[in-house]
């Protein structure tokens, strides 16, 4: 899966370099949502997730762990090696987005809803209302 390329589709998602020229910082209204980096050959991103969904998907996949250089309960890094189905490793991306756009402030979040739709922001998370609750 080409992980930038998704990353950067999720509206008004920008990319920057702030540690160096191997770390993709992936933010939304100057919040951070992803982490792009390769070691050992393999890209992997760090991605924010809920607590206890982070546990869980650190049980099920071994391409899943603590997040690395991140606050560990908040945030999981995960290999992109082939073990995770592309729809899954959409789905962890959109979760994560969508957790930083809930946490924003009321008016850079209106402002998001009403240019894209609550829809597109908060698409495919598990849980999630249609109203992006």
């Amino acid at each position: 899966m080409d992980l930038r390329r998704y990353l950067l589709s999720k509206p008004e998602a920008e990319e920057s370099f702030p540690f160096g020229p191997e770390a993709a910082v992936f933010k939304i209204q100057g919040k951070m949502f992803a982490l792009l980096l390769e070691r050992d050959g393999v890209a992997s991103v760090n991605l924010k997730c809920d607590p206890e969904q982070a546990i869980g998907l650190r049980d099920l996949f071994t391409a899943v762990t603590p997040g690395y250089h991140m606050n560990k309960r908040h945030w999981n890094t995960v290999r992109d090696d082939g073990s995770i189905p592309v729809g899954e490793l959409q789905r962890m991306i959109d979760h994560s987005y969508a957790l930083v756009v809930k946490g924003l402030n009321r008016t850079q979040r209106l402002g998001l809803e009403a240019r894209h739709g609550q829809a597109v922001l908060y698409v495919r998370q598990l849980g999630a209302q249609p109203d992006g609750r």
